[in-house]
């Protein structure tokens, strides 16, 4: 393990012989008594060097060892080490130019996954990792674009139809897609941000392993109203987890995000609402399906769409990282009418039967 002091948290003088690292209180240190030969070998810890040379160097320097110990186990506890060698092989697992793009996101996953090492362990499995985005709309080709910019191995896009004007969002989909099949338009926006142009499609074996995740963004927002469709209960039967998204009106909406067995599904939803008004299921079947139930024109805010598409990814990447994101056992809810998000708490519903447990044999 070689290692290197985070390039991700700044420097800055507190005093003469005070050094902090970082910003952001939550991830800052602050290092004492830094003279001169101190300061020294703070810039041995590059990355060219892993703890014996260090501590050999500290000798030749006379810090001496024993205290060199202990400043590296107090850097490495205050989450200020990392590991160089992980850095590379993490990123090698990513082609060029895509490479380079990354080094931000690995800075960030630095942070916030603290020990040496365990940020690019992050990324490095998030380059084996699958995900399903259902809808090239506004939400959905944005939603996909960033997962893929943000590492995702293999994303997906499945829509049918050609992309219309009010598919096309500056983080998605160009205008220049207009009259375009959406699934093509998708595939390569999502090859683009990783600074590749898509292969030409041959046939070959489909890939039968399951997606990690499904995110749901069909383009008319029906997203955001979670409930018991056919897929939805094909996605629980498959124990595949999966996150509804979508703008309806001037309300955006990330969540239920759904880990099958473990949190509550979008049917448990769909009772909550029933239990406090008694034909919304009704109403529902009529939004889902094509025909005057649907608005004529349906509302996407640009900013909005981009927002919702953001909080949606950047869920999707923690449930995908092993952190567990607020819209599990809830959702999130964003409006274009003032800016504000809010979070709301989501129960298993007692006659949903998804978080039922087995009855004991006997």
């Amino acid at each position: 393990m070689r290692l290197l002091l985070k390039p991700a948290l700044s420097r800055s003088w507190r005093d003469s012989e005070t050094l902090q690292f970082g910003t952001v209180r939550r991830y800052a240190g602050v290092l004492e008594h830094v003279d001169r030969p101190l300061r020294d070998f703070l810039g041995l810890i590059d990355g060219t060097r892993d703890r014996p040379a260090l501590l050999a160097a500290a000798e030749r320097t006379g810090l001496g060892r024993e205290p060199t110990e202990a400043l590296l186990d107090t850097l490495e506890r205050t989450g200020l080490l990392d590991d160089a060698d992980a850095t590379r092989e993490a990123l090698a697992r990513f082609p060029q130019p895509h490479r380079d793009q990354l080094e931000p996101d690995l800075a960030s996953l630095s942070l916030v996954h603290s020990g040496p090492g365990a940020g690019p362990a992050v990324l490095a499995r998030r380059a084996g990792q699958r995900v399903e985005v259902r809808g090239a709309g506004r939400i959905g080709a944005a939603v996909a674009a960033v997962l893929a910019a943000g590492g995702t191995g293999t994303v997906t896009v499945a829509d049918a139809g050609r992309v219309g004007p009010g598919d096309c969002s500056p983080a998605g989909l160009p205008p220049s897609d207009i009259g375009r099949l959406r699934a093509t338009a998708a595939r390569e926006a999502v090859h683009r941000v990783r600074g590749r142009r898509p292969a030409p499609r041959t046939r070959r074996a489909p890939d039968r392993r399951p997606p990690d995740l499904v995110v749901l963004a069909p383009r008319d927002g029906s997203g955001a109203f979670a409930g018991g469709t056919y897929a939805a209960k094909q996605l629980l039967r498959g124990g595949i987890p999966h996150l509804y998204v979508g703008v309806v009106e001037e309300l955006g909406v990330v969540g239920p995000l759904v880990v099958p067995g473990v949190s509550a599904c979008g049917h448990c939803l769909v009772l909550a609402r029933e239990d406090e008004d008694a034909v919304w299921p009704r109403l529902l079947a009529q939004i889902a399906e094509e025909g005057p139930g649907r608005a004529r024109t349906p509302a996407c805010d640009t900013a909005l769409a981009t927002a919702v598409a953001g909080l949606a990814a950047l869920h999707a990447q923690l449930h995908l990282d092993d952190v567990r994101p607020p819209s599990v056992d809830g959702w999130c809810e964003v409006s274009a009418s003032d800016g504000m998000t809010r979070r709301l708490r989501l129960r298993g519903h007692p006659d949903c039967g998804c978080l039922w447990q087995p009855m004991p044999p006997g």
